[in-house]
Formats: C-alpha cells, sequence, structure tokens
C-alpha cells in the first residue's frame, strides 16, 4: 500500500535536531491520518518566527498526541509492507523513523527509505505538477493528500 507523507517540523540548523510537530499520510486507497504532537512535546525552544506564522498558528493542540501513540496509530494505519511516498521528503523521513528509535527499530516489514515524488517527476521529464485545487499551506494532511494528487496525475500523463 502507498502511502503519502508530509510533516511539519523544527529545524535549526545543525546546532538542533528536528522534531515532529505534525503530520499527515493519506493512503493510495484515500484513507487519511493526521495527528499533530502534544503541545508539552513541542520543542518550543526551536520554534522560530516562521513555524509560528505559518504552521502553528493553524493547529489545534486540543488533540495533541503524544509522539509514542502517533508511532502506534502510524503502525496499525499504514499496514503490513508499507511503501511511503513524499515531495522532497529527506528530513520528512528521518523525523518519521526517529519515532521508533534507531534505523533498525523501524517497524517489521517496513522499507528503509522513502520513495520521492521529486526524482520521479524529474525521470518523467521534469513536467510542472498540479496544484491541489483549495489547498491549505502548510498543512501536513494538505500537503499528503497534494503528493498523492500530484502523484496520480504523473502516473496518469502519457509521457
Amino acid at each position: 500500500m502507498k502511502n503519502f507523507i508530509d510533516l511539519e517540523f523544527t529545524e535549526n540548523g545543525p546546532e538542533f535536531p528536528l522534531s515532529l510537530i505534525s503530520i499527515g499520510i493519506v493512503r493510495e486507497d484515500g484513507q487519511e491520518y493526521y495527528a499533530t504532537v502534544d503541545f508539552e512535546e513541542i520543542p518550543w525552544d526551536r520554534v522560530d518566527n516562521w513555524l509560528l506564522e505559518n504552521v502553528i498558528v493553524h493547529l489545534d493542540f486540543s488533540e495533541g498526541k503524544s509522539k509514542d501513540r502517533i508511532a502506534k496509530e502510524i503502525v496499525n494505519f499504514v499496514g503490513p509492507s508499507p511503501e511511503f511516498w513524499g515531495y522532497y521528503c529527506d528530513y520528512d523521513w528521518v523525523i518519521l523513523c526517529q519515532l521508533y528509535g534507531k534505523m533498525i527499530n523501524l517497524p517489521e516489514s517496513w522499507p528503509m527509505f522513502c520513495m520521492d515524488l521529486k526524482q520521479l517527476t524529474v525521470e518523467k521529464g521534469n513536467p510542472k505538477l498540479p496544484d491541489l485545487p483549495n489547498k491549505v499551506e502548510h498543512c501536513a494532511l494538505w500537503d499528503a493528500r497534494e503528493i498523492k494528487y500530484r502523484y496520480d496525475w504523473l502516473m496518469a500523463e502519457k509521457q
């Protein structure tokens, strides 16, 4: 089962580690998963103005979850032998994997890599990808929906 992922996270360069804020996953069958990290687990000292103005302002922390709970829910949601797709997703993949500890601790049958839609786009001649109509910017679930939308469009295009 293909799973299209996007994560919002802290990123402050080499001095600080990356830290999950929210995650959206859309399966190829259209089922969706979305979670925001519990308010108390956000490393607020690493949240910059851009995150505050573009991501945090849109989040509802009343339904925040622990990272441990999110990790367990993701395993149940993606099912056995998942395939993961992102868009410019190197950091997203690292942060997702960090939910499980070391790389060797990934759930059984999970790949140790994520497929990147940008790489597929380049392989197909780098066409301009369509935007998802009515998209909400910098929302992990909307971004995951857009990745699936673009993947479906790219796979349907005659190259």
